[in-house]
């Protein structure tokens, strides 16, 4: 019996060993681009700013709302003392600015998302020559998004490597060296989808 236990182990150690040589062979590495944005210091900084402006909106909503809310309950006392043509014309006159404001503050709220859609896109434009140098050092030819992937070996994946390179690089984004003046040591390194695969038996 602990022959056959011993020889069991023995040929699973032998295809993971090889499995993990398939693997590594392949020149694949992966990242979770994500998390290299979401714990990098330039993307927690894209972020904060992003969150900062969202504030700023909504705290300036509030107080267009409670003026607002003042300038119709004054309408409503005024009311019964005005005649009914005299009231209609302010009514119409606050319905109007109501809406004016609230189309003023909804372009004001896609532009916040539009600009934090575009601070994510730089982003990962400027962290691109970064993740291409860390796939060159590994030797690799192709990244593939981690969330992708059903199974692989953890060392494969240079997601941690990455958002401390990038932060030795370029900090929160304000100083550092350029997307332009990285070296490019591989033409235009992408990461790539791959369909889930699952684990050979």
């Amino acid at each position: 019996m602990l022959r056959v236990l011993a020889l069991l182990l023995a040929l699973f150690a032998g295809q993971a060993a090889a499995q993990e040589q398939d693997v590594t062979g392949s020149n694949v590495v992966t990242l979770d681009q994500e998390r290299l944005f979401a714990e990098s210091q330039f993307g927690r900084a894209v972020k904060a700013r992003s969150d900062a402006e969202r504030r700023d909106l909504s705290a300036e909503n509030r107080k267009i709302e409670a003026s607002m809310e003042t300038e119709e309950r004054d309408l409503t006392v005024r009311r019964p003392a005005l005649p009914v043509a005299d009231f209609r014309i302010l009514a119409d006159a606050f319905d109007v600015k109501a809406e004016e404001m609230r189309q003023a503050q909804t372009a004001k709220s896609r532009a916040v998302e539009r600009r934090f859609d575009e601070e994510r896109q730089q982003f990962f434009q400027t962290a691109l020559p970064v993740v291409g140098a860390l796939m060159a050092e590994r030797g690799a030819v192709m990244i593939v998004k981690r969330e992708a992937i059903v199974l692989s070996l953890a060392r494969i994946d240079i997601t941690d490597a990455a958002i401390a390179r990038l932060d030795a690089e370029m900090g929160d984004g304000t100083t550092g060296v350029a997307p332009q003046d990285f070296p490019a040591p591989l033409p235009a390194p992408a990461v790539v989808p791959q369909a889930p695969v699952a684990p050979s038996p």
